[in-house]
This record gives structure tokens, sequence and C-alpha cells, in this order.
């Protein structure tokens, strides 16, 4: 079974979201979707987030699309890919937290799982800094 790890806030889906679960779910059998935190998001954001973890977590559950959906670490952000151990890591276009660490967090797991960049879907549109 191949497993794909996608992350992300996923505050106010929409069809870019849509479209970012939907062709990381096409890259393997099993998709993982780690929802950051709230605390996470204040971080990396300065802001919070419009829905809370218990309602962003539905609103992917409600798209079918994840097979598990999964509330980040409060702590050690990388700790999920000892637990998933992926076979594929699926990245947003725009995505850039915790990115320039993945490498080496992976190479001291002893974990090399193909690495993809998702292309955006009509980001002109469906960038979630573009619908607030």
């Amino acid at each position: 079974m191949k497993k794909v790890l996608a992350f992300g806030s996923f505050d106010r889906l929409h069809p870019g979201h849509l479209f970012f679960l939907s062709e990381s779910k096409k890259k393997g059998d099993m998709l993982y979707v780690v929802l950051a935190r709230e605390k996470t998001i204040i971080e990396m954001k300065g802001k919070k987030p419009k829905y809370s973890e218990k309602e962003r977590k539905q609103h992917l559950e409600i798209t079918g699309i994840p097979d598990k959906v999964i509330l980040g670490s409060e702590g050690n952000k990388y700790a999920i890919l000892e637990e998933v151990k992926p076979d594929v890591i699926c990245l947003g276009y725009d995505q850039k937290h915790f990115i320039e660490s993945l490498p080496e967090e992976l190479l001291a797991r002893g974990l090399k799982p193909e690495i993809v960049r998702i292309k955006p879907y009509k980001e002109h549109i469906f960038k979630s800094s573009k619908l607030k």
C-alpha cells in the first residue's frame, strides 16, 4: 500500500484545496492529511484561523478525499513522519513552512519518500489569502 502524506491548515476550504487533496490522493493508495494546529497557524501566519481544529477536521473529512485526517503535533512537527512512514509527501505549490528542514528530518528517520509539489489550481482566484 502506497501511503501519501499532505500537510496544511485548510481554513476556509475552497476549490484550490480540493484540487490539492485530489491530486495528492492520485499519488498513492492511502492519503493522510496532517491538519495544522491552531497554535501552529498563529505562529506561522500571525493570526487565529477562522475555523476551529475540530471544524477544519470535519470539513476535510466531509469531502471524502483524505483517508485519514490527523491533527498535527503541538511539539515536534516532524513526529508524524515516523508514525505514517509515507512513500510520497505532497506539498502545495506555495507551501513554505517546515519545508527547509524536511530533507534532513527524513534522512534522520531513515525515510526516503518521493516529494511532489502539486501545481496550483487557478491560483489567481483560489488562494486562501485572496478569498478572505
